[in-house]
């Protein structure tokens, strides 16, 4: 990656180019475990899951095969400038939510770290995780936390 240091204090999300929009990403794979919606309006939570898309590497947080992953998995979605507004979900440590609420990245982003594996030190990624494809109820492994 050709990415100049710091690029995300000087540039607003809009302003990026694809290079450092991918660059953002911190790896931990949250965004690629199922969420259930209950409740409507003000009464409406997002409960999350240790269920990961079967793509998803449960020990490194990438996608398996991230350049066909929409091509494979009907309800992947992506994430863009454009549609960021709509991604309320995303987990409070997410770079991408970060920037858009005008908050600082954590000290163990790799951006910052210079070290990918500082969200796994750090304690981000979710641990126990399961593949969809061996699960009939989801209900079984909500996890107990925001994000």
């Amino acid at each position: 990656m050709n990415l100049e240091p710091e690029f995300w204090k000087r540039k607003s999300l809009l302003e990026m180019n694809e290079e450092e929009w991918e660059a953002l990403c911190d790896g931990c794979g949250k965004c690629c475990y199922r969420k259930y919606l209950r409740g409507r309006g003000k009464y409406e939570r997002i409960y999350f899951t240790r269920v990961a898309c079967d793509l998803l590497n449960l020990e490194t947080g990438k996608c398996g095969n991230y350049s066909r992953r929409f091509e494979l998995m009907d309800d992947c979605t992506k994430l863009t400038k454009k549609n960021l507004p709509d991604f309320n979900w995303l987990p409070s440590t997410c770079a991408y939510r970060l920037l858009y609420e005008n908050k600082p990245l954590f000290d163990w982003h790799p951006l910052i770290s210079g070290n990918p594996d500082t969200v796994k030190q750090a304690g981000i990624m979710i641990t126990n995780g399961v593949h969809e494809e061996n699960i009939i109820d989801w209900f079984e492994f909500v996890i107990d936390e925001e994000n």
